[in-house]
C-alpha cells in the first residue's frame, strides 16, 4: 500500500521546524512519522500525518513550499535484524532505496519504517511476497 509523504523545502534558521509544527497542530494534524535533512542553508522536512490533503493545502497556503511523494510503510518486527532482513529483500531484487526513516508510531511489537523507492509497484509486490504487510495509513 502507497502512504503520502509531504515534503517542504524550508530554511534552516531557528524557529522554522517550530513554526511548521505549530502550524500543524493549530489545523488538528498529527505527525505519524517525521524526518529532516538539512544542509548548512535549507533543509528538507519529510513526514507522514493523519490528513495529508489537508497538510499539503495548509502548508501551500501558508507560502511554503511544499509536495507530495508516494512512499511505502512496512510493518516489521521490532527485534534486531529485522531491517536487516527487508534490507536484503530489497537488494536482491535489484531496487534502490533511495531513503528511509522510522515513524513515530508503533503499535505491539511492530514499528513501521518508510522507504522512498523508485520502483513502488515492484517493491511492494516483493515485500508481500516475503510476508511483510504494508500500511497506506497508520
Amino acid at each position: 500500500m502507497i502512504i503520502k509523504q509531504i515534503s517542504i523545502f524550508m530554511e534552516n534558521t531557528t524557529g522554522r521546524l517550530a513554526e511548521t509544527t505549530a502550524l500543524l497542530a493549530g489545523a488538528g494534524i498529527n505527525l505519524r512519522a517525521i524526518s529532516i535533512a538539512d544542509t548548512a542553508d535549507f533543509g528538507i522536512l519529510r513526514m507522514v500525518t493523519d490528513k495529508p490533503d489537508e497538510t499539503l493545502a495548509l502548508l501551500r497556503g501558508s507560502g511554503m513550499t511544499a509536495r507530495e511523494t508516494d512512499v511505502i510503510g512496512v510493518e516489521v518486527q521490532d527485534h534486531p535484524g529485522e531491517l536487516a532482513r527487508v534490507m536484503a529483500l530489497f537488494r536482491d531484487e535489484g531496487i534502490n532505496i533511495e531513503y528511509l526513516y522510522a515513524s513515530l508510531e508503533r503499535k505491539k511489537e511492530m514499528a513501521v519504517i518508510i522507504f522512498k523507492v523508485a520502483l513502488v509497484e515492484k517493491s511492494l509486490e516483493m515485500l508481500t511476497r516475503s510476508g511483510y504487510t504494508t500500511v497506506s495509513s497508520f
